[in-house]
């Protein structure tokens, strides 16, 4: 009875905790959904409009060079492309040389440059052409300074040839002239381009360039065949043709009757425009494109009175432009011991020999004939020589707008040799370039 009462008083507590929990969750229900957060709301998609697109990346922190050089960027109406690397900006980049849209305006600096070839032969003490130079064996100097080569060739350039016929020659020695012309075709090759002048009292274009091995270029040197002039010997007075006496003629000496009277000389003046027709050729080889060799070739006996340009002022443009004057001197300038004297020039007097002069200046040569099969062989010795130069490029930094004479020398480390090469030139302002630095090294040749 009493364990009846015990289990009856247990069941009693166990319904009491029971309801007292059902209370206590009834009365935490509602309190717990007060306080429940709501979720976010889905986010909505935007209807798709045409007309929306997106804008430009923002300018960096730093804008690079080409920022700076083109004035800024312009937004434009869509996403900039990546650049197209090109050849130049690999080689750099292999190079360890930072592209130029990587090099900001702290660390460039843009430089007035101007690159000058100077084209040179070497040859031994028997005059004979020496091959086999490399650039390691040269060295360049400009007013003193050594230079550093960025560019050395040996190979043969196509030519851009004036060629200057004199025809104020007198009649034997145009005579060997108009007999050698026709060899002078085989001495170029068909990537060769020849123009032709004549000049006498006065300069003549024959024709502009054209190709070496043509049929124009031909009939253009047989066109070009003069008559040359008389030799000048002429005589007036009473001696010339003896006394007149009653409208008759009478030998002055036979009849000492009469007086022979004064002997006078009265020489007509002579034209040899041999420096207006070097400055016509040279205009039109200054045309020519920078990889040909710029060449005036000359055939004439040297003299020269009559020209409207100065012989200093024809220098200068030919050294300004790169052209270089190569000659084969006839007539009797060419005559051993005849030419040595006509160099030597009197005051007020027509000057004798000045291609010399040209050729010494320029860097060419210029190769003395008398007979025809001499001067048809100088053709050839000429143009082969000028296909054996070499070649030596370099960067001088000095200003382009400085036009004042530039001293240049080039020296090969061999004993015994000759160089035979410009002394100088003038600079010109449209040869400078703009580089920017630090500048790319230069390729061993």
């Amino acid at each position: 009875m009493k364990l009846g009462k015990q289990m009856m008083w247990a069941g009693g507590l166990v319904l009491a905790l029971a309801a007292a929990g059902g209370q206590a969750s009834g009365q935490a229900a509602p309190q717990s959904t007060q306080q429940k957060v709501p979720d976010a709301p889905v986010p909505q998609t935007l209807p798709h409009l045409n007309t929306i697109q997106p804008v430009a990346a923002a300018l960096p922190s730093a804008p690079d060079a080409a920022v700076i050089e083109n004035g800024g960027i312009t937004p434009g109406n869509s996403l900039p492309a990546s650049p197209t690397p090109t050849p130049q900006a690999t080689q750099e980049e292999d190079q360890g040389v930072p592209p130029a849209s990587t090099r900001t305006a702290e660390n460039t600096l843009r430089l007035s440059v101007q690159y000058h070839p100077i084209t040179f032969t070497v040859k031994d003490a028997k005059g004979n052409l020496v091959p086999g130079i490399t650039w390691r064996d040269v060295r360049v100097y400009e007013n003193g300074l050594r230079q550093h080569p960025v560019f050395f060739s040996s190979d043969p350039l196509p030519l851009a040839v004036a060629l200057v016929i004199d025809q104020s020659v007198t009649h034997d020695t145009m005579e060997k002239i108009n007999d050698s012309l026709g060899a002078l075709q085989g001495a170029f090759t068909p990537y060769d381009e020849v123009a032709v002048f004549t000049y006498n009292n006065g300069v003549t274009k024959q024709t502009d360039f054209t190709a070496a091995q043509s049929a124009r270029l031909g009939a253009i040197l047989e066109r070009s065949k003069g008559e040359g002039r008389d030799p000048l010997m002429g005589m007036t007075g009473p001696l010339s043709h003896g006394s007149i006496i009653n409208n008759q003629p009478v030998d002055g000496v036979a009849d000492p009757g009469h007086a022979a009277g004064n002997l006078s000389f009265t020489v007509p003046r002579e034209f040899h425009t041999l420096n207006d027709a070097i400055l016509a050729a040279a205009q039109v080889v200054s045309t020519a494109p920078r990889d040909r060799r710029r060449i005036v070739y000359v055939v004439s006996d040297g003299k020269e009175y009559g020209s409207k340009a100065n012989q200093k002022e024809v220098i200068k443009y030919l050294l300004t432009n790169n052209v270089t004057v190569w000659a084969t001197q006839v007539g009797d300038s060419a005559i051993p011991g005849m030419g040595f004297l006509d160099r030597i020039h009197i005051p007020l007097t027509m000057r004798d020999d000045v291609l010399p002069k040209y050729t010494a200046a320029t860097g060419g040569q210029w190769d003395s004939e008398f007979r025809p099969k001499g001067i048809e062989h100088s053709f050839e010795r000429i143009t082969a020589e000028v296909r054996a130069q070499y070649t030596v490029g370099y960067n001088t930094t000095a200003s382009p707008f400085n036009e004042s004479y530039r001293r240049t020398e080039v020296r090969v480390l061999k004993s015994g040799l000759t160089i035979i090469c410009k002394d100088g030139y003038y600079p010109s302002a449209a040869d400078s370039v703009r580089r920017i630095a630090p500048a790319k090294p230069a390729a061993k040749p």
